[in-house]
């Protein structure tokens, strides 16, 4: 495999994981934001990816993956998507935000769920730079073999 192809495929993994830490944190950050420029409680968004080559089964793109430039080539954010889950109701009748009947809309963000998605991240923006090292080492080896 190209060392140019693996540096790219690294480089897609930490964009996409990158954009997935910031909603996250914007998630985390309107967790209890009764009001949004679109009116309303903040709906929770999350991000959906995709292989930027065509689906192929295991084997193919394994050993397409030795040469061959159709292979795997990285992934993206193709989507940024609403949490289509209601929204949490609290009886507050005195909160400027709540209805007629006194329930106030929060948003359908659960920061539990959110720190498991953060620490997924985060591990997976690791493991792309631990792949990053270890290309980087490899191609530095093979340079002092030339020697």
């Amino acid at each position: 495999m190209d060392i140019d192809r693996v540096f790219a495929i690294v480089g897609s993994s930490l964009d996409a994981q990158r954009q997935r830490l910031n909603i996250i944190a914007g998630n985390l950050a309107n967790a209890e934001s009764t009001r949004s420029p679109n009116g309303g409680p903040y709906i929770r968004r999350d991000v959906v990816f995709q292989t930027m080559s065509p689906e192929k089964s295991f084997h193919s793109v394994f050993d397409s993956a030795f040469g061959d430039p159709s292979g795997p080539s990285g992934v993206k954010v193709v989507d940024i998507i609403q949490d289509s889950r209601p929204l949490r109701q609290v009886y507050e009748p005195n909160h400027p935000d709540a209805d007629d009947k006194g329930y106030l809309h929060l948003p359908n963000v659960n920061p539990i769920e959110e720190m498991v998605n953060l620490m997924s991240a985060t591990r997976a923006y690791e493991a792309s730079i631990a792949v990053m090292e270890t290309g980087k080492t490899m191609t530095l080896r093979a340079l002092e073999m030339g020697r």
